[in-house]
């Protein structure tokens, strides 16, 4: 029998221990795959217009509102050129878990400033005459069977009509797909009028404003400008690029760095004691065979070889399987960053480092057992059996 032919039936010797080896590693790279996506996206987000537009928020937090009269004064700014704004709803479609990432927005100026929006004129037009308007990003419209002219329902899980409905009836006005982002497409928007005039509480407030300005190289200027016009006013700003506000998600959440180290380091160590237990045993329990091995005229090398790709195999096999559901995973919750955090996907760096970490994993699992087999003496195996 080959080398080959006798590691591949090694390691289906024992088929639920591999199994269970096997499924150990593929929890681990799981993990990493879907951590490191996340830290990527949170850390490094798309630089494309976003890293010129700037967005103003409540210097408490980007969860405080503003007063719609700031919209105006901001107009008034120099390199201001567009100016819009933008306001969460928290909408869900027919019950909660359908959740729809949605805003209210000023309907001219913002098909204005996010030029990267693929909608045709007549799709413009009729989202901003209509007031009940809503654009849809494509994958979205997709995912629940929306056309142009559906009118469709959104409720809000924050905010509540005057009468008691939490509902409120928008119609198709276009579907866009974003030229920038790979998921950038999935959310709606709608006439922040329509919502404003009728919602029982916060009425003219927002949630951000957005200003294209007319020199990016002075946003820097622009930006303290802006800041400094609400000093001391009852809601101070924060004023900065798309691309900055997008990372201060990370900010929220924690630091992201090292809950993946922490979470993925814990896995690996965890893995790599489970790992090379299993080969160690399994190297124990062939005592004889190797001896048998020896004797019939294989060297301590092929036999050293033959155990560490053992090793080897059962990383890649997990680690692939790891790597390859975190891939699925992440096609599943591309919706989660709305457009604003880009496409959550692994990327060539995040491949690399998980193969560095299987083949990392494979060598530490198996070099030892593998050592003591090239080791092993043929009269003490026999022995010992």
């Amino acid at each position: 029998m080959t080398s080959w032919g006798l590691i591949v039936k090694n390691l289906f010797r024992r088929k639920l221990r591999t199994f269970l080896t096997v499924f150990a590693i593929f929890i681990a790279f799981l993990i990493f795959g879907v951590l490191s996506a996340f830290q990527k996206t949170l850390t490094e987000p798309p630089q494309g217009p976003s890293a010129t537009r700037l967005v103003v928020t409540n210097k408490v937090n980007f969860t405080q509102p503003l007063p719609i009269s700031y919209v105006e004064r901001v107009k008034a700014v120099k390199n201001a050129g567009i100016v819009s704004h933008m306001s969460w709803f928290g909408g869900y479609y027919q019950e909660p878990r359908n959740f729809v990432v949605s805003f209210g927005v000023d309907p001219e100026t913002y098909v204005a400033i996010y030029s990267e929006l693929a909608l045709s004129d007549a799709e413009k037009q009729a989202f901003i005459k209509d007031r009940t308007g809503m654009l849809v990003g494509k994958k979205l419209a997709d995912m629940y069977g929306w056309k142009v002219g559906d009118t469709v329902p959104l409720k809000s899980s924050i905010f509540r009509q005057k009468d008691g409905s939490d509902a409120w009836d928008f119609k198709v006005s276009g579907i866009f797909t974003n030229t920038e982002e790979e998921n950038g497409d999935q959310y709606v928007v709608f006439h922040y009028d329509y919502f404003n005039e009728s919602r029982s509480f916060g009425r003219d407030a927002i949630g951000q404003i957005v200003v294209q300005t007319r020199d990016p190289a002075q946003n820097d200027a622009t930006a303290r400008e802006i800041d400094e016009m609400f000093v001391n006013s009852g809601a101070e700003t924060e004023t900065r690029t798309e691309a900055a506000f997008a990372a201060s998600f990370a900010a929220q959440l924690g630091d992201i760095g090292f809950i993946v180290t922490a979470v993925v380091g814990a896995a690996f160590v965890t893995i790599l004691l489970i790992a090379g237990n299993t080969m160690m045993l399994t190297v124990r329990e062939r005592t004889g065979e190797i001896a048998v091995l020896k004797t019939i005229g294989f060297t301590a090398r092929r036999i050293f070889a033959m155990i560490l790709t053992e090793s080897f195999i059962l990383a890649l096999l997990g680690g692939l399987l790891g790597v390859g559901f975190a891939y699925v995973a992440l096609g599943l919750l591309g919706g989660m960053g709305g457009g604003f955090l880009g496409a959550v996907k692994l990327t060539p760096s995040i491949l690399i480092t998980a193969f560095i970490l299987m083949a990392l994993l494979g060598f530490l699992t198996g070099f030892l057992p593998a050592w003591r087999a090239m080791r092993t003496d043929i009269i003490t195996a026999f022995a010992r059996k």
